[in-house]
């Protein structure tokens, strides 16, 4: 079964629909999967904020290009519904602030913090990563 497509748009042509997802994001990011690339990220620097601690490491020239970014929620944030509910907090954060403000080269690691990622309003989650970038990459 196809998705539906998107509907059509009063601004456009008749019978020419409009993309389902936005295609213009800035950077695209990658999802770390492998539990060696989350190691080496936590054996660099790290950055704690009131709702998340980031881990962020620059990859070698011999590495792949562009943003990657994992995400990891431990027992401590609640059982599996809340530490779902914590991660996709984090992915859209990720999404809407690593895209413009990350640097190519750099792997990140999101950890939700208990009980404060998930109840934390979404634009002081992406305030605080903000400040761990900032502080990451030696801004002030």
């Amino acid at each position: 079964m196809t998705p539906p497509e998107a509907p059509e748009d009063g601004n456009n042509q008749p019978r020419v629909k409009p993309p389902a997802a936005s295609v213009c994001a800035p950077k695209t990011l990658t999802v770390l999967q492998n539990r060696a690339d989350f190691l080496q990220a936590a054996r660099s620097k790290r950055q704690g904020t009131a709702s998340m601690m980031v881990q962020a490491r620059k990859r070698g020239t011999d590495e792949a290009p562009g943003i990657r970014v994992g995400f990891t929620c431990s027992k401590k944030v609640g059982n599996a519904v809340a530490r779902n509910r914590a991660k996709r907090r984090l992915r859209e954060a990720a999404r809407a602030v690593l895209s413009v403000q990350g640097r190519a080269g750099w792997d990140y690691v999101l950890i939700g913090r208990a009980e404060v990622t998930a109840a934390r309003p979404f634009d002081a989650l992406k305030d605080d990563l903000r400040y761990a970038l900032r502080k990451l990459h030696g801004g002030k």
